[in-house]
C-alpha cells in the first residue's frame, strides 16, 4: 500500500490531523471514522483510491487519534456555556476542511458514527457533497433504543483497559478477525495509546466518548435524508441470521434518500473498510 503523508489540516475552530494521499486530477475524496476509532482504519481505502488518481483524505475528528481534544462549550472561558454537539461540530469542522483543501464537490464516506456525520455534512450542504457513502452506519438512532442516555451507556460504554497490554490486543484482535491483514490490525490498535510499559488507554476521553453517544442519542437521521439531493450509498455488513431491526433501518434510509442504493456485505465485520478496502475503495470511487 501507498502510505500517506501525515498533515494538519485547518478546521476553523481547531485542527484536524489528517492522512493525505496526493494523487491525480479525479474527484476528490474525504473519508471519515467512527466513534472512538481513527483515520488509519481507511488506509487500505485510500491507498486503492488513490492508485485509482483520487486525491484522498482521511480526517481524525476531534478528540480521536492525532488530533488534539477541544472544548465541551462554545466559550472556553464560560464553564456555563452550552454543550457543543458532538455530530454537528463534526460535520461543521468537515465543510471547514474541505474548505481549507480547496475542495468544492467531494465525494464523502463516513463508517458508523461517522456515517450519521456526513450524513449531516450533506444535509447541511447540498452543495458541497457529490456523493455519500454510509459505511454499516448514517442510518443509526439510538433515540429509538434507548430512553436515556444513561440507559445507552449501560450498553454502548466502552471496555476498560485497565492492566491490558498492547501485546495482548493485538493476539486478541488478530484471533478475533483471522481474514484481517496486519495493517488493519495495527490501525485498530491505534484507536489506543501505549506507555512505556505497555499498557494501552484510549485516546478519546471516556467523558468524550459519553457526550458523542448522547449527541447519537439526540440525532434522527429520518429527519436529515429529504435534506441529502446527492446520490447514497449504504454499505451494510449483514449477518446470516437476518436483517433485523437494521434491515428495517436500512430499508428507511434507502427510501427516505432520493438517490440510494443499498450495498449488503454478508456475514461482514462492522468495519467494513477494514475487513475488505478494495470492495469498499471500488464503490466509493463509483461515486465519482
Amino acid at each position: 500500500m501507498e502510505s500517506p503523508e501525515l498533515i494538519t489540516v485547518d478546521a476553523g475552530p481547531v485542527g484536524l490531523g489528517a492522512r493525505s494521499w496526493k494523487a491525480g486530477s479525479g474527484r476528490p475524496v474525504l473519508l471519515v471514522h467512527g466513534l472512538s476509532s481513527n483515520a488509519r482504519l481507511w488506509d487500505g481505502v485510500g491507498s486503492h483510491l488513490a492508485a485509482t488518481g483520487h486525491p484522498v483524505v482521511a480526517v481524525d475528528l476531534r478528540g480521536h487519534g492525532t488530533s488534539a481534544p477541544v472544548s465541551d462549550t462554545n466559550d472556553e472561558d464560560d464553564l456555563d456555556a452550552p454543550a457543543v454537539d458532538a455530530t454537528q461540530a463534526a460535520a461543521r469542522d468537515l465543510a471547514n476542511v474541505c474548505a481549507s483543501l480547496g475542495w468544492r464537490d467531494p465525494v464523502v464516506a463516513g463508517q458508523s458514527w461517522g456515517g450519521n456525520v456526513v450524513l449531516q455534512l450533506a444535509a447541511d450542504r447540498p452543495d458541497l457533497v457529490h456523493g455519500l457513502a454510509l459505511v454499516d452506519g448514517g442510518w443509526l438512532h439510538l433515540g429509538d433504543q434507548f430512553p436515556t442516555l444513561d440507559d445507552a451507556w449501560g450498553v454502548l460504554a466502552p471496555p476498560r483497559f485497565d492492566g491490558m497490554t498492547a501485546d495482548r490486543l493485538r493476539g486478541m484482535l488478530t484471533s478475533g478477525h483471522p481474514g484481517w491483514e496486519p495493517w488493519a490490525i495495527d490501525a485498530t490498535l491505534a484507536n489506543l495509546r501505549e506507555d512505556d510499559d505497555g499498557l494501552v488507554s484510549p485516546w478519546l476521553s471516556r467523558e468524550r466518548h459519553r457526550a458523542i453517544v448522547g449527541s447519537m442519542l439526540r440525532h434522527q437521521p429520518r429527519k436529515l435524508y429529504p435534506l441529502v439531493r446527492c446520490p447514497v450509498l449504504l454499505l451494510a455488513a449483514v449477518s446470516e441470521q437476518g436483517p433485523g431491526r437494521k434491515g428495517e433501518l436500512l430499508a428507511e434510509a434507502a427510501a427516505g434518500l432520493a438517490h440510494a442504493e443499498v450495498v449488503e456485505f454478508r456475514g461482514g465485520d462492522h468495519d467494513l473498510h477494514a475487513q475488505y478496502p478494495e470492495r469498499v475503495a471500488d464503490l466509493i470511487g463509483g461515486l465519482a
